[in-house]
């Protein structure tokens, strides 16, 4: 997988600014507009994955989230790597690749658009990331890391199980699709 390099001053220096570095999220740094900002709020409102809250509730998963620019090329995080945040993109498609295990390539298997999530595992378990995100175009997102999450689940219990019923959800839905993808794929082989 080619990866363009944002070019020098402009964006790499706006993405640095927004928490991110050559490796992906750096999660030590938080974007200006995170802190409870009003417009985080509008934007974590118009997901739907947090439909079910209210705006109090909103606005105490705003206070854990950060926002992030991110240029087209630039890896958000790659497979192997330790994973601690759930990202949710806000504008923008971001490519999952995954490698191949006979040629070690890595293979597009998903493209993920405005409103979806990816990595939601993250702030469940200790693995690893499964796979490689790289933003497919100009990109921004927004992201909850696991420390985020456990805070919420201390301050407003209920909220914290909203999120974990959804992720939940989002996990259950997706090992649904894989299943019918390899049940279509064993399918098409032929017999011998």
């Amino acid at each position: 997988m080619a990866s363009r390099q944002p070019e020098a001053g402009g964006k790499r220096k706006r993405l640095i600014r927004c928490g991110m570095t050559r490796r992906g999220l750096d999660p030590m740094r938080k974007s200006k507009n995170a802190t409870n900002s009003p417009i985080l709020i509008d934007i974590i409102m118009d997901i739907p994955f947090f439909a079910a809250l209210d705006s109090h509730e909103l606005a105490v998963v705003a206070r854990h989230m950060n926002y992030y620019e991110i240029a087209a090329g630039q890896v958000l995080f790659k497979e192997g790597e330790p994973g601690d945040s759930v990202c949710f993109v806000v504008q923008g498609a971001l490519d999952v690749y995954k490698e191949a295990s006979h040629s070690g390539n890595p293979v597009r298997i998903a493209t993920v658009t405005k409103n979806r999530s990816i990595g939601e595992m993250a702030v469940i378990d200790e693995y690893t990331r499964s796979a490689t995100v790289s933003a497919r175009t100009d990109s921004s997102i927004v992201s909850l890391t696991k420390s985020g999450f456990n805070a919420i689940l201390k301050e407003n219990p209920k909220v914290g199980a909203v999120i974990l019923k959804k992720i939940a959800t989002l996990v259950s839905m997706n090992l649904r699709r894989t299943s019918a993808q390899l049940a279509d794929f064993i399918n098409a082989l032929p017999i011998t």
